[in-house]
């Protein structure tokens, strides 16, 4: 698979719909200084090349649960991957996360009731073989969440001397 290279413009151009994905395509192109067709184009690639998706994002209280949870899992190195499958099937699994530190594997959970989350975790997770530990944290008050704020970009190549 070819990673697709993103100039200057297409930067640019997911900045701007990062910031709002409603904005028209007439106000990019005046804004950017470029064509209309030529925002449209961009932006069809970007599509196509999997670099860009539109979607709402929806409050957590559209979720129908009120809790929000963060499960750590340690488990053999060589069955990571595996295993973090296996974690992405589980409905009330909303995101997991291969990761470094103390934990192998982060998983991101939203339920109802505690018997739910010790289900998941004890009961599902624990359970699958490779997997040595599990631990649940529960949030009990959002400070703050921005969905907007999380962007993949490429890593800046001139700070890591690559």
């Amino acid at each position: 698979m070819t990673i697709p290279v993103l100039d200057d413009l297409d930067r640019k151009l997911i900045d701007v719909l990062s910031k709002d994905a409603r904005i028209s395509n007439r106000k990019i192109a005046a804004d950017l200084g470029v064509t209309e067709g030529t925002v449209r184009g961009r932006i069809k690639r970007l599509q196509q090349d999997g670099m860009i998706a539109f979607t709402a994002i929806t409050s957590f209280g559209l979720a129908n649960s009120a809790k929000m949870a963060f499960i750590g899992v340690q488990t053999d190195i060589d069955k990571v991957r595996e295993i973090a499958d296996k974690i992405a099937e589980l409905q009330s699994v909303q995101a997991v996360m291969v990761t470094m530190g103390r934990f192998n594997i982060m998983a991101f959970c939203l339920f109802n009731e505690l018997d739910l989350l010790h289900e998941i975790s004890s009961e599902k997770i624990l359970a699958l073989p490779g997997v040595h530990h599990v631990e649940s944290s529960i949030a009990v008050k959002t400070v703050k969440y921005n969905a907007r704020t999380v962007k993949i970009t490429g890593a800046d190549r001139t700070r890591d001397g690559g």
